[in-house]
């Protein structure tokens, strides 16, 4: 048999709007842009990428549900996202119920607000993850027992932490400098922990999909079903399953609907199912292999940038001193929200835990640069650094005060 592992992620930050030196201690209305049509508006970029992706996409998935009983996948979703679905389309959260429901659609817990800050405070770390299963729990009746850590940040720690909580498998990215010889195509233990699973993404098959396939300059433009699919087929020669995992929004957002990447995608769908000995399996049907091998991360990975570090987010002193100032407020905030019974004190701080804050501050220039700007609100990394410490400063002064 030779399989697909077909996994996507669904999230959207809060972004906080263009937040003056003058509104704070004066207004800490941060994330909701009363105009609309503003860069930073949060429903428009939502209801933007809903019309352009999960629109689309969505009934991409329901229609191939229902078409192959053999089709199967993996979907991980931000606590943020959710958030704003059920604010401005609930109609995407019924219909990821009722996918859910099929027991064909596996969902993948991660950190509720897609932070970083198993970097930053382990005891935060574990409040988010617990916070995300419980609202799998509230809204699919669903308990993960497979991991992602945000942007797929992994090493032998974030390993031994992930298995405490109780899961059996992780997602992480199958870098060559930590794969060397050995394929991703198979499932390791991970070294360290007791019988911690590592599911690796095959960034090859992965980004030749998510990044390459409107690339006109690319040798294998324009990519066919057919050509993509003998591709797959040799990766998995010896009856392994390639792990393809990608953004949700590769579908209409990254590549556009003009290219055929909803038309590619269908018809590869049903050409890999017509075949006896081809399927689908979910990660957690994945991670009920037998590990083949050990395998160690001593240095964190990441599926972002060209150097798949931890730089897209800690590269700078911009992201370095934003962020360790507002970890360094957690515990008073924690105390604070307690004591006065403030719900809404706790929420914006992890509101800005969110990683895509430190994302729009990165400062790399060339084709990493040129994809951190596409994905930011904010005119630079300037400007996002100086709306964070304003949102900031509020926030300390709610605390002070």
């Amino acid at each position: 048999m030779r399989g697909i592992c077909l996994y996507l992620h669904i999230h959207q930050p809060w972004r906080f709007r263009a937040y003056s030196i003058f509104d704070v201690s004066v207004n800490d209305n941060y994330f909701n842009d009363p105009d609309y049509n503003s860069k930073q508006s949060n429903e428009r970029i939502f209801r933007k990428v809903a019309d352009k992706s999960y629109l689309p996409m969505f009934d991409l998935l329901e229609r191939n549900l229902k078409k192959h009983k053999d089709f199967k996948f993996s979907l991980s979703i931000t606590g943020v996202w959710l958030e704003q679905a059920e604010l401005w389309m609930p109609e995407l959260v019924t219909r990821l119920q009722k996918m859910v429901a099929t027991g064909r659609v596996e969902l993948v817990a991660e950190t509720y607000y897609h932070s970083m800050a198993f970097f930053y405070s382990r005891e935060e770390f574990e409040a988010q993850v617990k916070q995300q299963v419980e609202t799998f729990k509230r809204i699919f009746d669903f308990t993960p027992t497979v991991f992602r850590n945000t942007e797929f940040s992994y090493n032998d720690a974030v390993g031994a932490a992930v298995e405490k909580l109780g899961f059996k498998a992780c997602l992480c990215e199958g870098w060559d400098k930590i794969l060397g010889w050995r394929s991703p195509n198979f499932v390791y233990k991970a070294s360290g922990t007791k019988k911690l699973k590592l599911l690796l993404k095959n960034y090859r098959l992965s980004d030749d999909i998510a990044f390459r396939f409107s690339d006109k300059s690319w040798k294998d433009w324009p990519l066919t079903v057919d050509r993509y699919e003998s591709w797959l087929e040799s990766s998995c020669n010896d009856g392994e399953t390639v792990n393809l995992f990608m953004d949700f929004e590769t579908f209409g957002e990254h590549q556009w609907r003009e290219t055929g990447i909803f038309d590619f995608m269908n018809h590869l769908i049903d050409s890999w199912l017509s075949k006896e000995d081809h399927k689908f399996l979910t990660v957690a049907e994945r991670a009920n292999e037998t590990p083949i091998g050990e395998l160690s991360y001593p240095w964190t990975v990441t599926w972002a940038d060209t150097e798949r570090d931890l730089s897209a987010w800690m590269g700078n002193k911009l992201q370095d001193e934003s962020m360790s100032a507002l970890y360094a407020m957690r515990d008073k905030v924690i105390e604070t929200a307690k004591a006065h019974k403030d719900e809404r004190l706790l929420e914006d701080f992890r509101r800005l835990t969110t990683s895509d804050h430190a994302y729009y501050m990165c400062t790399k220039y060339w084709n990493d640069g040129d994809v951190h700007a596409y994905f930011s609100a904010y005119d630079s990394p300037y400007d996002a650094f100086m709306y964070f410490l304003n949102v900031l400063r509020s926030l300390e002064y709610k605390l002070d005060s």
